[in-house]
């Protein structure tokens, strides 16, 4: 039985731990550390000192003088290290170089076909992610790698699974392959998780609900909740375009239609649709084409798409609460149609206290975002309070080798 009464003893805080005050980027005195943590100034003082000889801090200045010799400030170092983040897409290709702080120091991008299979497309990620370190990096170590793909990722293995659009990429090993170039921790994800990384991280970095939904060839979502990625027990979580479509008031569908949003709503449903329509459309990038002309048809045809999207987030928005809805991918850049569709069934459908206080915008974070957000996980794994006392401690062991030779 739990004594409820009995007081909760959390362990003091570690190297890690305190490493994590600092990541917020302010400078602080060792004093001021340990009033944070309420640790003797002589346990910060050999914590701060084994982070310093990491490389995770740098001094930063000296604080004002209460009487004496003025005491040294200590802030996050950005330049610990570097990052490598890649954005797969069913067409292009976009490779960065970050550092620890997620600022993109140099980026590549070409056109590529998914369909060409993951060794021969990751072979030209890796080399274009060589030539962009060796640029870069100024001596400074890689310290992960991560990698956005368009298909369902199993986060724990980053192996993906059962993609449609990704013929030959099932359930293969990409950190493994990866790790043959950079023997660095690799993680990999949904495209659309880390375009809400980098989203939030780009436009709404105080916003901890927000939901990111992107609607181009295919329709997903990225939940960050209570200020954290929601991936799901196996990774699937924000699966929207595989939810049925309830067929509201007003709609034109028959009775019985039991498509799902992808197959209602998605660029590759539009184009089918406008050709039943006879015009010539192939894809997604078509659509929006037609749209940007002022085709009447194509305009409509993307207001309904907005419309049975925001039948599902309808139900997302009274289960989730958000308070940030961002519509990205191509659909939605070509114009507010999208968003006019999308708004006119959320805000009439969700119950009022969860569109209180809800916007619903438009992605603001440019073509730049994925590689952001791939940037940020990784960041995030790496800067992590149990990777920090491990980097520690593996310095620490160096240099007791080193004085002991």
């Amino acid at each position: 039985m739990v004594d409820v009464l009995k007081p909760i003893v959390t362990p003091a805080p570690g190297t890690g731990e305190i490493f994590q005050i600092l990541r917020d980027g302010q400078a602080r005195t060792k004093a001021e550390l340990a009033a944070l943590t309420g640790l003797a100034r002589s346990t910060v003082a050999l914590r701060v000192d084994a982070l310093l000889a990491a490389g995770l801090l740098r001094p930063a200045g000296e604080a004002a003088s209460t009487g004496g010799r003025p005491p040294a400030r200590v802030a996050f170092n950005p330049r610990a290290g570097l990052v490598l983040a890649v954005d797969l897409g069913a067409t292009h290709a976009t490779v960065a170089v970050a550092d620890l702080a997620g600022v993109i120091l140099d980026v590549r991008t070409r056109t590529i076909d998914i369909g060409d299979g993951p060794k021969r497309l990751l072979d030209s990620i890796l080399a274009d992610g060589t030539d962009l370190l060796a640029a870069a990096s100024g001596g400074l170590p890689l310290l992960g790698v991560g990698i956005g793909v368009p298909g369902p990722v199993e986060h724990s293995t980053g192996r993906p699974t059962n993609p449609p659009i990704m013929p030959g990429w099932d359930r293969f090993d990409v950190p493994g392959y990866v790790q043959r170039t950079f023997d660095v921790p690799v993680l990999v994800d949904n495209d659309v998780n880390i375009l809400a990384l980098g989203e939030q991280a780009t436009s709404w970095p105080h916003v901890d609900d927000l939901i990111f939904v992107k609607v181009s060839t295919g329709i997903g979502a990225g939940i960050i909740a209570g200020g954290h990625l929601q991936r799901g027990a196996q990774g699937s979580a924000g699966d929207m375009g595989h939810v049925q479509v309830p067929i509201g008031a007003g709609s034109v569908r028959e009775p019985g239609d039991e498509r799902d949003l992808e197959a209602l709503a998605s660029g590759s449903a539009l184009a089918i649709a406008l050709r039943a329509e006879g015009h010539d459309v192939q894809g997604a990038s078509d659509v929006v084409d037609l749209v940007r002309a002022g085709n009447a048809t194509a305009i409509e045809a993307t207001r309904q798409a907005g419309r049975d999207v925001g039948e599902v987030l309808a139900s997302v928005v009274n289960l989730l609460n958000p308070s940030i809805i961002v519509l990205g991918g191509s659909i939605a850049r070509a114009g507010e149609h999208l968003l006019a569709g999308v708004r006119e069934v959320v805000y009439r459908r969700s119950i009022p206290l969860a569109t209180q206080h809800l916007a619903i915008v438009q992605s603001q974070a440019g073509d730049r975002a994925a590689v952001l957000g791939a940037a940020i996980m990784v960041a995030r794994e790496v800067l992590s309070p149990a990777s920090v006392e491990r980097a520690v401690a593996a310095k620490t062991a160096r240099a007791g080798e080193g004085a002991g030779a």
